[in-house]
């Protein structure tokens, strides 16, 4: 049996963490569907600068496009739209066969916005309603300023997958946003079946301090990171404020592992997926490592139900001088910063690419 197959079978969902025109068009992600039980995607705008500068596939959306002056981003939303809802389409009998549990795409608003609270909200209703699929997670940073940004949007009924988590705390405040804005909905007399996903990022982790630590703590920390998030995540869906909510018809936030993908090219290819596999969540994976790991990977006990050994492996890492609370936090900030500036990058793109096309008309 394929390991991927495996692996769903054991309770957890892959998702990819990747899209493009091109796996739409040749049949890739059908093909993943079917072989290796991709039951979502997730994307941000590094992953469509890619897809835009390496395809012409986009072509001919641009120049239709075109015929409307708009805005670069607007321009943008509508042809990441396109991909996203030929996604969810696919991936809309899997929607309905889990009631909602899987079958999801995402889109991000705008990283411009990681610390506009209100211009947040806005995008995430924005986003919502064009994209007019029931099946696609609008993208929030859970920056302090985009905290209050996901409860209000949950509160509106949008599906948030809250992005950019380092750690324990980061998780946790994404998960009480999501606890209150559950809360107000059944306050006022809405369904509390509002989905959302809770994207904790690993691997950067341990590319930050492989230089800073000795090789036998190398490709560790994020692992140990995980476990305690792991832990707060089960902690919260056993509590009873938890099963108030699912008495009343709420559905849990899930948790979503995300940067699974191995950096160090000395390390397992697939030792994040494999420390990972834990039922009831979630892994983002690239396609690379999707690959690696339907060869090769194996299914064992994973180190991310290790607490104990996590709780030790963090104090190790304190004595060495890092500081997990200023590392997230420099993490999340330079997470936001990289996504600016992809996204800075893809407008520019675009509006590079709709003048050499109308050049060539």
């Amino acid at each position: 049996m394929n390991r991927t197959v495996q692996l769903h079978d054991l309770g957890q969902s892959l998702w990819l963490d990747n899209i493009s025109r091109q796996i739409l068009d040749d049949g890739t992600l059908r093909r993943y569907i079917d072989e290796f039980s991709i039951t979502g995607l997730t994307s941000n705008p590094t992953i469509f600068q890619q897809a835009l500068a390496n395809t012409s596939a986009y072509d001919s959306s641009l120049r239709a496009q075109s015929a409307s002056p708009q805005s670069s981003e607007a321009t943008f939303i509508a042809l990441a739209l396109e991909d996203l809802r030929r996604a969810a389409d696919l991936f809309q009998p899997i929607f309905e066969e889990t009631r909602g549990v899987d079958g999801w795409v995402s889109m991000e608003v705008s990283p411009l916005l990681a610390r506009d609270t209100q211009g947040s909200i806005e995008a995430a209703r924005r986003i919502h309603r064009q994209a007019a699929r029931p099946n696609l997670y609008v993208k929030i940073p859970g920056t302090a300023e985009g905290v209050p940004a996901i409860e209000q949007a949950i509160i509106a009924g949008v599906p948030i997958n809250v992005t950019l988590l380092f750690s324990p705390k980061h998780y946790e405040a994404a998960a009480e946003a999501y606890l209150r804005g559950i809360e107000r909905r059944i306050a006022l007399g809405l369904d509390p079946k509002i989905r959302s996903v809770a994207s904790l990022f690993i691997s950067r982790w341990d590319k930050a301090v492989l230089d800073k630590v000795p090789t036998d703590l190398h490709n560790r920390l994020g692992i140990a990171v995980g476990a305690q998030a792991y832990r707060s995540y089960r902690t919260i869906l056993a509590s009873p404020r938890w099963k108030r909510l699912e008495t009343a018809g709420a559905v849990p936030q899930r948790l979503l592992w995300a940067s699974t993908g191995t950096k160090d090219p000395s390390a397992r290819d697939t030792l994040y997926v494999e420390a990972f596999a834990v039922p009831d969540t979630i892994d983002t994976m690239p396609e690379k490592t999707l690959h690696a790991f339907a060869d090769h990977g194996e299914l064992g006990r994973a180190s991310v139900e290790d607490i104990d050994a996590a709780d030790a492996l963090i104090g190790e890492f304190a004595r060495r001088g890092v500081d997990v609370d200023d590392l997230a936090a420099a993490l999340q900030k330079e997470g936001a910063e990289a996504f600016v500036t992809s996204w800075n990058k893809l407008m520019q793109q675009i509006e590079d690419k709709q003048h050499a096309l109308a050049a060539s008309a």
